[in-house]
C-alpha cells in the first residue's frame, strides 16, 4: 500500500527590522519615552531646589542626568570611582550624544608622588576647561554633562585653565611656521625626532609630525610656506598615512606651563629661600 506523504507547510518567519542608529545618540529614543512618567516629572519640576535627595536604582542614574540635561540645566555629575564615571559617560553618550557629553578625569598619581600625569590626561581635563570656558568655539554643540570623580573635583586647580588656547591649524590658512613650533613647545610637547608618543611634535622642513594628548593617531600637518595645505593622521608603528584629517586641536600637556610670569615667580622665591641644597643648585 502505497502512501503520498503530505504537502509541507511553508512557515513565514518575521524577520525583525534593524532599528537606524546613529552615532550620536543610540539611545534617544529611550530618553523620550520615559519622560511622561510621574516621578520624573516632579524630579523635573523640583530641579532648580538647592538639595534634592533621590532614591532609586542604579540603572535609572544615566536616564535622571539625561532628563535634567534635556531640560536645559548644565549637570555635573559626581561619582566615586573611574569605573563609575566612565560607564556614566558611556552610558550618556549613548542617550544624549557625544557631542554634548564629557568626562573629566582625575591624575592618576598623588599629590605627595614624584610623579606627573600622562599626557593624554592633562589634555583631556584641559580640553573640557577649554570647552566649558569657550562653548562657542568649534563646532561641537555647549556641553550639557561633565562626568567628574570626587578626586577629580577635590583636586587643586590652577585659576585660567580654560583660558588656555591650543593650537588649532586647518587646511588653507596661514599660520607663522616658528611661531606653531614655538607655541607647542610652551604648551609642553617634546619636541623629538620621531614621533611615537602622546604630547611629541617632530620637525622635518616644512613638515610637522604633531601627536595631541586627545587624539588616537598623530597628525603631519605640511606647510607650503606659511599656509596649511595638507593634515592627515598617520601610524606609529610605519609611520604611514592612515586618512586625511581636516584639523589639528593641540591642547597643552601640562596643567603648570612654564610661563614667564611663573619663570619670574619662581626666581623671586628661590631668592627668599634659606641656604641649603637645593639653593646652592639654584
Amino acid at each position: 500500500m502505497l502512501t503520498t506523504p503530505a504537502p509541507e507547510r511553508s512557515t513565514t518567519v518575521p524577520v525583525a527590522t534593524a532599528l537606524p542608529t546613529t552615532s550620536a545618540a543610540h539611545l534617544s529614543g529611550l530618553l523620550e519615552a520615559v519622560l511622561p512618567e510621574p516621578s520624573l516629572r516632579e524630579l523635573l519640576g523640583r530641579a532648580g531646589v538647592p538639595e534634592l535627595e533621590l532614591h532609586g536604582p542604579p540603572a535609572a542614574r544615566p536616564l535622571v542626568v539625561a532628563a535634567l540635561a534635556r531640560m536645559g540645566n548644565p549637570v555635573l555629575a559626581v561619582t566615586a570611582t573611574d569605573r563609575e564615571a566612565g560607564e556614566l559617560t558611556a552610558e550618556l553618550i549613548d542617550v544624549l550624544g557625544a557631542g554634548v557629553v564629557a568626562e573629566l578625569p582625575s591624575w592618576e598619581t598623588l599629590p605627595h608622588e614624584r610623579l606627573s600625569p600622562r599626557a593624554d590626561t592633562v589634555g583631556k581635563r584641559l580640553a573640557v576647561l577649554r570647552r566649558l570656558a569657550h562653548p562657542e568655539e568649534g563646532a561641537a554643540s555647549p556641553l550639557q554633562v561633565v562626568v567628574a570623580t570626587v578626586r577629580s573635583l577635590i583636586q587643586p586647580m590652577l585659576a585660567g585653565l580654560g583660558e588656555i588656547s591650543p593650537v588649532r591649524l586647518r587646511v588653507g590658512q596661514l599660520h607663522d611656521f616658528d611661531t606653531v613650533l614655538a607655541r607647542l613647545a610652551d604648551l609642553a610637547y617634546t619636541r623629538v625626532d620621531m614621533v611615537d608618543r602622546r604630547g611629541e611634535f617632530a620637525v622635518r622642513g616644512g613638515i610637522v609630525d604633531v601627536f595631541p594628548p586627545t587624539a588616537d593617531h598623530p597628525l603631519r600637518v605640511e606647510f607650503w610656506g606659511d599656509e596649511v595645505s595638507e593634515i592627515r593622521s598617520f601610524a606609529v608603528a610605519d609611520q604611514r598615512t592612515l586618512a586625511p584629517a581636516d584639523e589639528l586641536y593641540a591642547p597643552p600637556c601640562r596643567e603648570l606651563l612654564l610661563t614667564e610670569g611663573v619663570r619670574a615667580a619662581a626666581a623671586q622665591l628661590v631668592a627668599q629661600a634659606p641656604a641649603g641644597p637645593v639653593a646652592q643648585l639654584m
